[in-house]
């Protein structure tokens, strides 16, 4: 049940959004050329990749919320962040994580990848931030000047970040990896990690870059991609599912016999992958994807209430509160997923707890991420980017909206699921 403390939490939130959503609507400057979104708070001008996704997901959510002339205008703003990225892509298919106007001329990130320095692309949110636009507006068509981008896109991201004989796609570094101190890619070696951030939202984006292409007639294409899809599911559930711990991992996937003189001639290693066992929030991912198996799903929720890891009276803690790195520090660069909650992880794990039928933890979710917020509003007058799981402080750069309007999703989700029932 959502009790009326809750209800209250909602309307300060959204009275606060409302108040400030114009704030997140920035116009084109310099070489950002179109009207983009930004998350608030220190980021001030930057076009961020999974950020605009959420950010545009949550508006959406609190639409009737506004007039008609700002529902037109943040419609304009939610393409222009799809604009500004492919207005980047190189001729390789390479787009960069984030556009940020500063001393250099273009992206940081291109100028890094036109001097032969490989690092991480746009995260794969591009196609789904353009199914969720359409879908929204009912309206695909603008999205097909792009079709020969998005190929590019994919055949980037399969030719620089897909490991063919593991099946996974790898982090090549720890830079912008969205959860940027994940302890599973965080420190490690470039190219060592298949994250299941990575592998389980890639598998969302083949999906909706499939929807994309049968939009456009080219159903073909989208089946082929949809198999695609099922074909990387096969292989999180062989590779990142383990079967002890019921619990999925991102893995290490430099593996390989390592022969010297005449050592090691005989049986070498044969296994693709090894676990990296380190409980994070993304291991709830899959269920959040939709594609893990119900007896899976009954695992992660009894992860999800264990009190010792990841369960908070402010929704989930991102990062196991046993585990050795599990550290509340404020820092910006990077940010802190080493435990803190964030708004972003709370949402996902609610989806996912919702579309699997847990709709007690779901409803808990919703309810402790509104008093988290609504208890923020009341002492500080806005809402920050993380929160202590531990007793719900704030810790750093407040002013940030982006997925915090996510709380108010969970309400108008909840509403949903009960109409359908």
């Amino acid at each position: 049940m959502i009790d009326q403390e809750s209800m209250r939490y909602a309307q300060e939130i959204k009275d606060y959004v409302t108040g400030h959503v114009k704030g997140l609507l920035k116009e084109p400057h310099a070489f950002i050329h179109h009207p983009f979104i930004d998350p608030g708070s220190v980021y001030d001008g930057n076009v961020w990749d999974w950020d605009t996704y959420w950010s545009v997901y949550g508006l959406f959510g609190i639409m009737d919320s506004f007039s008609e002339e700002l529902q037109e205008k943040i419609l304009v703003h939610a393409r222009g962040n799809v604009r500004n990225f492919m207005d980047h892509q190189l001729e390789d298919g390479y787009i960069p994580m984030m556009i940020e106007v500063d001393r250099w001329p273009e992206p940081y990130l291109n100028i890094k990848h036109k001097e032969g320095v490989l690092m991480n692309m746009h995260k794969p949110f591009l196609c789904q931030q353009m199914r969720l636009i359409s879908e929204f507006q009912g309206d695909y068509t603008w999205t097909r000047e792009y079709l020969d981008g998005l190929k590019a896109y994919f055949d980037c991201y399969y030719r620089n970040y897909f490991m063919e004989e593991k099946g996974l796609f790898v982090w090549c570094d720890d830079i912008m990896i969205g959860m940027d101190n994940d302890p599973a890619s965080f420190g490690r070696p470039k190219f060592s990690t298949a994250n299941i951030y990575l592998n389980s939202f890639m598998v969302l984006e083949m999906q909706a870059y499939g929807c994309v292409l049968k939009n456009a007639g080219i159903s073909g294409e989208a089946l082929e991609w949809e198999n695609r899809a099922k074909a990387l599911i096969q292989t999180i559930q062989e590779e990142c599912w383990d079967k002890r711990d019921r619990f999925f991992y991102s893995v290490d996937v430099d593996i390989r016999t390592r022969k010297f003189d005449w050592f090691h001639e005989g049986l070498g290693v044969f296994w693709k992958t090894l676990p990296i066992k380190i409980r994070v929030w993304s291991g709830f991912i899959p269920m959040y994807a939709g594609f893990a198996t119900e007896e899976q799903a009954e695992s992660l929720v009894s992860h999800y209430h264990d009190e010792n890891t990841f369960h908070s009276s402010f929704g989930i803690a991102t990062l196991a509160k046993d585990e050795k790195m599990f550290n509340l520090e404020a820092t910006n660069n990077p940010s802190n997923w080493l435990g803190p909650v964030w708004l972003v992880a709370n949402y996902v794990v609610f989806q996912a707890m919702l579309s699997y039928g847990y709709r007690e933890e779901a409803e808990e979710i919703c309810r402790n991420s509104l008093k988290l917020l609504g208890m923020d509003l009341e002492k500080t007058g806005c809402m920050h980017e993380y929160y202590n799981p531990i007793n719900g402080d704030p810790v750093i750069n407040g002013g940030f909206i982006n997925w915090n309007l996510l709380a108010l999703n969970m309400l108008a989700d909840l509403e949903k699921e009960k109409e359908h029932g």
